[in-house]
């Protein structure tokens, strides 16, 4: 087993009552928003979860402005956070909970204005009451995490230029801002190809990795510290190669934060992938992920893992304690396997092409990272 330190963060929205919609909304009454306040969620982490996990994975938490803290209950959170020995490793504006029609890149003017005034306030927020649930080690700040899902559009025209030029102007007005208090964040957008809108205008890793030199030529804006939020599900649900994503975030200098799940990407198993809507699993144990965690660890990748899930439809709560248990475990059951594959083999058979040899490398892997996973549950 592995005894380096894994940072590992466990997200306020994964309990919730039920997602609602075509399936129940109150299927796990105890976790409503009446039952479960945010303030109440690090002590559930620290009594249901962190028992169950190896002793190198050390835990955060992740929030969402102003749905799960704000300034009302920042104060609660932030205690309960230190006596579950949680730190802040990810805070978010929720401006898709507002902004219907573009956010900072609406072509209406007092859209854009509200949207660039609501990344103040949680930048405001995360400097300021939620400060004291920082990590002590300054390279496990926090990440604040801009996702793309107000950033969208459902009509093609002239209009979605001028949307990209509001965006970039919106995100430097908001790193300028970030400057200002101290330009300690990590901050990283969060692709993604479709939700809020049919069409958005960062779909892709490369996209988010585009804008951020566009950023910096147009506006000053210095790359240091920004970067990219990919997502294994968002990178699945349009068919791309979350392994190259990962390659690319590498060679450009912006793999900052990562959220893991699984979409259910051809496995065979789980109903997801290309062509579906999110659906959020936790992580799964596959050969993709044994090898982004492989190039990760090459590139020594050592800030937040998030694990950005829900649980399913029909789970009670305690199934949905599993769900997470399941994931954080799957990942390092992932991770342990990549430690182990002989790197230099599996690059010589390639040269060779020994490709059979190859995947038997990387079967054996599978069977590891399997073997690790039952080894921790069960134990």
């Amino acid at each position: 087993m592995s005894t380096t330190k894994r940072n590992h963060s466990i997200c306020r929205w994964t309990f919730n009552a039920g997602k609602g919609g075509f399936v129940p909304g109150d299927i796990r009454p105890a976790w409503s928003g009446e039952n479960l306040p945010t303030a109440k969620v690090p002590g559930l982490i620290r009594k249901e979860i962190a028992p169950r996990l190896p002793e190198h994975i050390q835990l955060g938490f992740e929030l969402h402005y102003d749905a799960e803290v704000n300034e009302g209950n920042v104060a609660a959170v932030v205690d309960a956070m230190g006596e579950a020995g949680l730190a802040l490793a990810m805070s978010t504006p929720g401006a898709h909970a507002h902004f219907a029609y573009g956010g900072i890149c609406s072509l209406d003017p007092k859209e854009r204005a509200a949207a660039g005034d609501l990344g103040k306030k949680v930048l405001d927020l995360t400097y300021g009451p939620l400060r004291p649930a920082w990590h002590k080690d300054a390279a496990l700040a926090p990440s604040c995490v801009l996702w793309n899902g107000a950033w969208g559009y459902d009509m093609t025209t002239i209009g979605v230029r001028e949307m990209h030029k509001h965006m970039r102007a919106g995100l430097a007005a908001f790193c300028q801002y970030e400057k200002s208090l101290g330009e300690e964040l990590y901050i990283v957008i969060e692709p993604k190809p479709n939700e809020g809108h049919p069409a958005m205008l960062l779909p892709t890793v490369a996209s988010a990795i585009l804008v951020w030199r566009l950023i910096e030529e147009e506006h000053g804006v210095s790359r240091a510290k920004k970067g990219v939020n990919k997502e294994l599900g968002h990178s699945e649900m349009i068919g791309l190669d979350h392994v190259y994503d990962t390659v690319e975030e590498i060679e450009a200098g912006t793999l900052h934060h990562i959220h893991l799940n699984s979409q259910g990407y051809n496995d065979g198993l789980h109903m997801g992938g290309p062509g579906k809507y999110d659906i959020d699993f936790g992580t799964q144990i596959n050969a993709m992920n044994i090898a982004m965690a492989g190039l990760i660890r090459t590139a020594g990748y050592g800030r937040w893992l998030g694990h950005d899930m829900q649980a399913r439809p029909y789970d009670n709560e305690q199934q949905g304690i599993d769900r997470v248990v399941r994931s954080v475990l799957s990942w390092d059951a992932c991770d342990q396997a990549a430690a182990k594959v002989d790197e230099n083999a599996l690059l010589q058979a390639l040269a060779d092409r020994k490709t059979a040899e190859a995947e038997d490398i990387m079967r054996a892997a599978l069977v590891d990272a399997h073997q690790a996973f039952d080894s921790m549950y069960n134990s």
